[in-house]
């Protein structure tokens, strides 16, 4: 049990922490989206700790693009395409990814530009 007046972190300040960050990169992403005008839902809701985060870009033309971060070779955080085509083959790979791992977040961005602002600070990795 931690001292009063102890600065150093416990497990459940850490717990508490890990709690939002998936939750948390999620209601952000949400939030500038609606800054830009650009409408996007929650279509799966993954584990709010460490759920992984799949983004779906519907261009409403039969078309979508789904992309999971994933690590480059110098190992930073990036958004890599998971698929790209007919909407429904992309629907078909994320209901496999869930197949594999029921904790995934699914959000769809509906934006005929096919804009999904993930290389914005912050959301870039």
């Amino acid at each position: 049990m931690p001292r009063w007046g102890s600065t150093s972190p416990t497990a459940a300040d850490a717990a508490a922490v890990a709690r939002l960050a998936t939750e948390f990169w999620v209601q952000a992403y949400l939030a500038v989206l609606r800054q830009s005008d650009i409408p996007a839902f929650v279509t799966a809701h993954g584990d709010d700790t460490a759920g992984a985060v799949f983004v779906k870009v519907n261009s409403l033309d039969g078309q979508a693009r789904a992309m999971q971060r994933s690590y480059d070779l110098d190992g930073n955080r990036v958004w890599v395409t998971l698929a790209d085509g007919a909407e429904a083959e992309v629907d078909a790979a994320l209901d496999r990814q869930r197949g594999f791992d029921p904790d995934i977040w699914i959000i769809e961005v509906e934006d005929r530009a096919g804009r999904a602002l993930l290389d914005l600070p912050g959301l870039d990795g």
